[in-house]
């Protein structure tokens, strides 16, 4: 059983909100709107993240679809489809929306097939590994559709964003909501996506332990008859910063995509440059107060301000950094991946575990997502500033 010192920290002003992109306008080609594309919307610097897109959206920007045939990408807006949406929706579609998957495939129209809530291996959500169905076990707070998470993390289109948790997918305040530091639903390991959990090359000889607690949304969509690639924005939250840095703790976010990629090894299409998962390990971690553990340092360049207000402020790290501020985050990061087969069907699981216990707990954050007429190669980067 692990513990850490937990500290309540006063919630802090609003500070950084991060900048808003959507799709470019007619003749775009800039990964921020120019406010020259029908449909535009009222997001901040000109972009659609208030208003529906009829082009390609994304953060590369791209070609104006001129196709209006139902199975093209210019053939529907793309996001701003979530108000009102309940926080604890058990609608599988409802997630999809979040992130701005608004359309049902029907016909010749392409959209969202199937949208489930389940856990990372495929099981509902709301059952544990006993008999058919489950023992029972309800992990269904680990999925949240919020209008903002803490102080600084604004939805990028629309007026919701999808959170996924290990812990609880809420802000605190919110009904459910549990301190990341011990909201250890299910005292049972499950099971993971194929070939997970893996290894973090970052860490050589570190054993990475069994999932628990996991909450994911699987998409089976019909993808657009002339879309080359598709992209989504995310924000990795953790509590295992700073003090189980490179342990058997260590939670993970994946996005599978099924079929898999041809140039890839397994189904994941979001890591990072080294080949890490999204995980506590991974080499985005910039939000958190500096440490060094071992032979690694987190200059954290971005300050503290991410964390307030999200609840992860609680953690005050005893072991590695004593008494700093603990748990970290990434900023808003951006993966892209190529539609091999316009026109096919895909399924697309975002899930998130905990890693060794239930405890300590991780979250991500999911929006934006987008088809694009531009190609484009599998990888994730920071969002464009």
């Amino acid at each position: 059983m692990r513990w850490l010192a937990v500290l309540a920290v006063p919630t802090l002003a609003v500070v950084g909100l991060g900048l808003l992109y959507g799709g470019c306008g007619a003749g775009g080609g800039s990964p921020f709107g120019d406010g020259s594309g029908a449909n535009q919307g009222t997001g901040a610097n000109g972009q659609g993240a208030m208003g529906g897109n009829l082009f390609t959206g994304g953060s590369g920007g791209g070609d104006v679809s001129s196709c209006t045939d139902p199975g093209c990408v210019g053939s529907t807006p793309q996001g701003n489809c979530d108000s009102g949406i309940s926080i604890s929706s058990s609608q599988g579609m409802d997630g999809a929306r979040a992130i701005g998957l608004c359309q049902q495939a029907s016909g010749d129209k392409w959209g969202v097939v199937e949208a489930k809530w389940v856990r990372a291996d495929g099981l509902p959500l709301t059952g544990g590994d006993g008999g058919e169905f489950g023992d029972g076990t309800d992990l269904s707070t680990g999925k949240g559709i919020l209008s903002h998470f803490g102080n600084a993390m604004q939805p990028r289109e629309g007026s919701k964003l999808l959170a996924l948790s290990s812990g609880s997918a809420r802000n605190p305040g919110d009904p459910d909501f549990h301190d990341p530091a011990g909201d250890n639903k299910d005292s049972n390991p499950q099971g993971a996506p194929p070939g997970y959990p893996k290894e973090s090359p970052s860490c050589p000889g570190v054993t990475t332990g069994d999932p628990y607690d996991s909450a994911g949304l699987s998409l089976k969509i019909k993808t657009p008859t002339d879309a080359k690639s598709f992209t989504f924005d995310f924000a990795f939250f953790t509590y295992e910063y700073p003090d189980f840095i490179c342990s058997e703790y260590n939670d993970f976010f994946v996005a599978m995509l099924t079929p898999k990629l041809s140039t890839q090894p397994d189904g994941n299409i979001s890591f990072d440059a080294q080949g890490n998962t999204i995980s506590v390990n991974a080499g985005f971690l910039q939000a958190c107060n500096p440490c060094t553990i071992s032979t690694k340092h987190f200059a954290c360049q971005m300050g503290y301000s991410e964390i307030q207000g999200t609840g992860f402020e609680s953690n005050q790290a005893g072991i590695n950094c004593p008494g700093i501020g603990g748990s970290a985050s990434t900023d808003w990061l951006v993966t892209t991946a190529p539609v091999e087969s316009p026109g096919s069907e895909i399924t697309l699981l975002f899930a998130i575990w905990d890693s060794g216990d239930g405890v300590l707990d991780s979250t991500v954050l999911i929006d934006n997502f987008k088809f694009d007429l531009k190609a484009g190669q599998v990888g994730t980067v920071p969002v464009p500033n």
